[in-house]
């Protein structure tokens, strides 16, 4: 069975279709370039409920893009490029993800790697509520992006590594990106429980869904506040070794005009690596989970 089989819901006006996995859900009848409140609170419930959301067929510009993904909250500035500059002119709140260059520069971040398993942010102190990405370019193969259920992931902890891990928090590091490279102004992490980075919960609880969800962020430098270093290692490696499963994991094939939004509170996601020779281009907006002032 796959999502063009899969029973189909409605929420309100929208058509829910389950994907064939353990998360995510297609969404049809909404043209993301005009939403409007209506349909804008059935699409947060549909997130809500199906943690990664699929629209097919979109052809949305920038401007549109930011308009829809501020109607879930306040929205983060994207880093600058290499060269210093903004990716989108006049709209800082776009992120270009690309490996193409043009004139020898990079037009976007992170290249055509491998992205390891990861939470965005998640090494700040508010990480992000989700983010969308649209895809205008893809390869032909390769640059699949996976999602892990963390509601799941927690579900099936044996129930005593359950009970060990309740009430402890995980430090979280902040010098590397997700394609395991040095960010700039860090140095390179001699003992994981020195890193610098926000301190979370192992097992945090949803503001919205109120269920308690695992969190992890990434393994790499990760360390549980209050452990030595080699017990903090032996237990993120169990915790791990239950967690990114098949049964817990789907992973999305590009196609253009594909726009897919996730809830970074509850799942996991990577990108699988694909030919430096074969252009990928996607825009990503990232919504903002800050309290109000």
């Amino acid at each position: 069975m796959n999502a063009e089989t899969a029973q189909a819901t409605m929420l309100g006006t929208l058509e829910v279709v389950p994907i064939d996995g353990p998360v995510g859900a297609e969404i049809k009848g909404v043209n993301l370039a005009n939403v409007d409140d209506v349909t804008y609170r059935q699409i947060r419930q549909a997130l809500i409920d199906n943690l990664v959301l699929l629209f097919r067929d979109q052809e949305i510009s920038d401007a549109e893009m930011v308009a829809f993904s501020r109607l879930f909250g306040e929205l983060d500035m994207a880093p600058p490029q290499e060269n210093g500059l903004q990716a989108v002119d006049g709209l800082p709140e776009i992120m270009v993800i690309s490996n193409v260059k043009e004139n020898g520069v990079p037009i976007g971040s992170l290249g055509d790697g491998e992205a390891i398993w990861h939470t965005d942010m998640n090494y700040q102190e508010y990480p992000p509520l989700g983010s969308a990405l649209y895809a205008q370019e893809v390869p032909p193969v390769g640059g699949d992006t996976g999602f892990c259920n963390m509601y799941k992931a927690l579900d099936a902890l044996p129930a005593d590594l359950r009970k060990r891990i309740e009430g402890l928090s995980i430090k979280h590091d902040a010098s590397k990106t997700s394609g395991g490279y040095l960010r700039k102004g860090f140095e390179e992490v001699s003992d994981v429980s020195q890193t610098v980075g926000a301190v979370h919960p192992i097992i945090r609880k949803h503001p919205e869904s109120g269920r308690e969800v695992l969190y992890l962020g990434r393994r790499l430098n990760a360390y549980i506040m209050g452990m030595s270093v080699e017990d903090s290692e032996a237990l993120l490696d169990e915790i791990w070794s239950y967690t990114t499963r098949e049964e817990h994991t789907w992973h999305h094939q590009w196609r253009v005009g594909d726009l897919v939004f996730w809830d970074n509170r509850t799942v996991m996601h990577r990108r699988d690596s694909f030919d430096a020779g074969s252009r990928r281009i996607m825009h990503r907006t990232q919504i903002a989970d800050r309290p109000s002032a």
